[in-house]
């Protein structure tokens, strides 16, 4: 012990026991304190720290019930054999997934982001009510384990929505409550036994579903677009025996066209041919800026091959990580065993919410608001773009909440979204989005966060870096 310092403080909410066992056990666990070294007995330990022996012997015993320290009666206190410590190795730096999509979590948005719904549009003293509401009856609630699949009034709520907002009719017992998108997609791979098969997925398409299905061991056949969607005849050359297409067919991402109907019935035919699936990815929901927005793929599924899922990361927000799967009659009761077993709902309070916030009208009041506010930020972003954008860009209006501006060859998306963050703006690289060369090089121009007073020194600046890039 003669190496080994003990400073107390007399006058901090710590107990004076808890800070020598803390102390003893810090110079065992970093080797200053060898395996087998002879601990000072209580009584010299006290007298050299000026406390009792009570003190000093509280704080043994804790160490010896830790196994941190031999008791031997007569033959004093000493440090119990302890495996060597390894090398401390040397941490890579903390990089976020797929960072190319993604410049930072938990911040408030910055212009042109995407994914993100309106930072100064939201009904924040309206929803930290209902919160509150939400909170208080969650912690009154049965102390009992709650339904995996969800809470059952925001599934009743989510099937109702679904068959006013998207044409989707369904029975409360088919939907399941999720983490957000991501537990959703994990929970249909997993309930319908698709790891280690063949999957469509469109191309350009969502970088992390098809990040996700190759963690689940599947295979990606990449299928090309147009105009009219995911190209069925393309995905039936490159892999007819596929088991699965992934798909969003209300508003394609990234590029935002609808998939016409003719070829929602070809998928649907191919998927009943087959005996093959469709994940219907309605990432957008009803949030379409002209018109109105098609109705889902699966209300027109009469062969219970298509499964949904929406969230309410665009429509409320994503900080909620609240999404939900509608899987077809016939699979609900597997998987209600897989939510109960593998992937149970999210926490009650928040769903409380969520449902509080459906049933009352507030949903679709708040979206009817969202549309017309971002129908008019999408125009103001086009008019500047217009007026500062040079004749190399090729700017291509959506009908999601994003613009699309094709680059040249050239340039490099990637780098001019990574130069653009150090300026407070953060387009989205357009090239991710492709898993076959080439890759078109473009960037993708969230409309939600804009402000309009900085609209146009915004623009110039990021045109000023799509310049200088090519």
């Amino acid at each position: 012990m003669a190496n080994l310092s003990i400073g107390l403080k007399r006058s901090g909410s710590t107990s004076l026991s808890a800070q020598i066992y803390c102390a003893i056990r810090d110079a065992i666990e970093t080797g200053r304190l060898a395996s087998g070294a002879r601990l000072p007995s209580w009584s010299a330990l006290a007298a050299q720290l000026g406390v009792s022996r009570g003190t000093v012997r509280v704080a043994y015993e804790r160490l010896i019930d830790e196994q941190f320290a031999i008791g031997l009666g007569a033959a004093g206190t000493r440090v119990a054999e302890r495996p060597p410590l390894p090398a401390a190795p040397g941490l890579p730096p903390e990089a976020a997934p797929l960072a190319d999509l993604f410049h930072d979590f938990g911040t408030a948005p910055l212009a042109f982001q995407m994914g993100v719904p309106a930072q100064d549009a939201f009904p924040f003293k309206l929803w930290s009510r209902i919160l509150t509401r939400a909170a208080r009856r969650a912690a009154a609630a049965p102390v009992g384990y709650p339904d995996p699949r969800g809470d059952p009034g925001l599934r009743k709520e989510i099937a109702a929505y679904l068959g006013v907002a998207r044409g989707l009719r369904c029975n409360p017992s088919q939907v399941f409550v999720t983490a957000g998108f991501s537990g959703a997609l994990g929970l249909a791979i997993r309930g319908l036994g698709l790891e280690g098969r063949e999957a469509w997925m469109e191309d350009p398409g969502f970088p992390l579903t098809r990040t996700a299905l190759g963690l689940a061991g599947m295979t990606v056949s990449a299928v090309p677009v147009d105009a009219d969607g995911l190209d069925i005849d393309a995905g039936i050359r490159r892999a007819d025996g596929a088991a699965l297409a992934v798909v969003t067919p209300g508003q394609q991402a990234p590029l935002g066209m609808a998939m016409s109907l003719p070829r929602r019935l070809a998928l649907l035919a191919w998927a009943r041919r087959n005996a093959a699936w469709i994940i219907e990815d309605d990432y957008l929901s009803e949030l379409q800026l002209k018109g109105r927005a098609a109705p889902a793929l699966a209300s027109l599924d009469q062969d219970g091959r298509v499964l949904h899922i929406g969230s309410f990361s665009k429509t409320i927000s994503p900080a909620l990580r609240l999404g939900f799967l509608v899987v077809p009659p016939e699979n609900v009761r597997r998987f209600g065993d897989m939510a109960a077993c593998l992937a149970p709902a999210p926490a009650g309070s928040m769903q409380y919410a969520v449902a509080e916030f459906l049933r009352e009208g507030h949903h679709l009041r708040h979206l009817r608001r969202m549309k017309r506010l971002y129908a008019a930020r999408r125009e103001a972003l086009l008019r500047c773009l217009d007026e500062v954008a040079p004749d190399s860009i090729k700017v291509q209006a959506t009908a999601g909440m994003a613009i699309v501006t094709l680059l040249p060859e050239s340039a490099s998306d990637v780098d001019i979204a990574l130069r653009a963050l150090r300026f407070g703006l953060a387009p989205s690289p357009l090239s991710p989005w492709y898993a076959k060369f080439p890759r078109q090089q473009g960037l993708l121009l969230g409309v939600t966060n804009l402000n309009e007073r900085k609209l146009v020194a915004d623009c110039r600046r990021l045109m000023e870096l799509v310049r200088e890039s090519s």
